[in-house]
């Protein structure tokens, strides 16, 4: 399916994750679409993928960016702006569960909604006049987290749950100018850092097998490709007419009955 993306400016926060990544797989997919992405993180690994998606003859550039700093952001956004003159589809994809629990120190908490929540807000607010231009979309990379809890993270959910707020608060803000604003809700993903952690436990194996088990449709995580396929069809003109709207790509994790759940 052609989902006319292509030569469409797609901003994409917190992605030069390593390869797999939620970040790295959506713009790899967009890049496949014929879209233009610009990738917008801290991580010098970005300027590897710039010069990857160059050499394919993509337009795409990599803004080094603290998404933690508002001044950083804007800066980034005028230097997005001045580029291409317009942004067809802003991701808001940058998220680190930090741990920051109850037990944290205030600046670790605060660090955490600057990080997870204001990021969202900033790159939203400075990106605005050129997403207007383009009549675009704006989509939020949310958690389950908002939504279950999770336990010794308050300043994620916290911060994921806020992102759930903007984003209905956006869609309402905006429609006067046909700008569209979704999230995309991950419960459980199969990323390279989850490999990273599960490894790191005494028991990995088991703790993976008591989690997939848990994920009612095929009791196996969602891909990060997965998540990028709807991502692709959400900032798509295939979706529309959609806004506000809350989309889980979980395998049922959130919202199906218990008693789908068995020791089996």
């Amino acid at each position: 399916m052609d989902l006319g993306l292509k030569n469409k400016i797609v901003v994409v926060t917190g992605a030069a994750g390593i390869k797999g990544s939620i970040g790295e797989t959506i713009v790899q997919s967009l890049a496949n679409e014929g879209a233009i992405p610009v990738i917008v993180c801290r991580n010098d690994r970005g300027y590897g993928y710039q010069k990857e998606l160059q050499q394919r003859g993509i337009d795409a550039i990599f803004v080094k960016t603290d998404l933690s700093d508002p001044a950083q952001i804007e800066k980034a956004a005028k230097t997005i702006g001045d580029k291409y003159g317009h942004i067809d589809v802003l991701i808001n994809n940058v998220g680190v569960n930090d741990g920051a629990g109850l037990d944290a120190s205030i600046d670790d908490f605060m660090y955490s909604l600057k990080l997870n929540l204001v990021s969202f807000f900033a790159m939203t607010k400075y990106c605005l006049p050129y997403i207007i231009k383009a009549k675009g979309n704006i989509l939020n990379i949310g958690s389950k987290v908002a939504l279950t809890g999770q336990g010794g993270t308050s300043g994620y959910a916290a911060s994921k749950g806020g992102v759930l707020g903007l984003t209905r608060e956006w869609a309402v803000d905006l429609i006067k100018h046909n700008v569209r604003s979704n999230a995309i809700i991950i419960a459980e993903s199969w990323t390279p850092a989850y490999d990273n952690w599960i490894k790191t436990l005494d028991d990995g194996a088991e703790k993976l097998k008591s989690i997939v088990k848990k994920i009612p449709l095929e009791n196996r995580m969602t891909t990060p490709q997965e998540i990028a396929d709807s991502c692709l069809f959400t900032i798509s003109e295939k979706s529309s007419h959609t806004t506000g709207q809350f989309i889980f790509v979980d395998g049922g994790y959130v919202h199906l009955d218990r008693s789908l759940l068995t020791d089996q």
